[in-house]
């Protein structure tokens, strides 16, 4: 049920109105804004050839295996495709390897994150080699981020 819509003033009823407004655009964007179908070759294209730690990591992933939650492989978020996704918990995974370790592609990546979580998703990376190392220290940080 939708709380009452009451504008401004001191009760504090513009906080409801604001969180109704950034309802509704989410509501609105989630069509243009999942999976965008110019961008679905490319997801195709990533999900037929994934990295080993992307397949390392995606086998303890799927079929809701994590805690009963279900995780997208590829999955674009406007205009980025990111390597896992938890609608549910509006959660996304990156996994960097080595071409991420230089200062243009860092940069990159930060910029891309902080676009993802103005839309309200969490965004978490892992290095490839702790994936390769210690999947199930990477596998319990994902954990830390569900929201109970």
């Amino acid at each position: 049920m939708c709380p009452p819509l009451v504008r401004g003033g001191a009760e504090g009823g513009g906080v409801w109105q604001k969180k109704l407004s950034l309802f509704w655009l989410h509501l609105n964007m989630a069509k243009k804004f999942n999976n965008l179908k110019y961008l679905k070759s490319y997801r195709k294209e990533l999900r037929n050839n994934p990295t080993k730690a992307e397949t390392m990591l995606w086998k303890a992933l799927r079929k809701r295996q994590l805690d009963g939650k279900k995780f997208r492989r590829q999955h674009s978020l406007g205009n980025f495709i990111v390597d896992f996704y938890c609608p549910e918990e509006k959660l996304a995974i990156e996994l960097d390897g080595e071409t991420h370790a230089n200062i243009v592609n860092n940069n990159y990546d930060d910029q891309r994150t902080e676009k993802l979580e103005t839309f309200g998703v969490k965004v978490v990376r892992f290095e490839n080699k702790n994936v390769f190392e210690n999947l199930d220290m990477v596998l319990e940080a994902i954990r830390t981020e569900f929201r109970d």
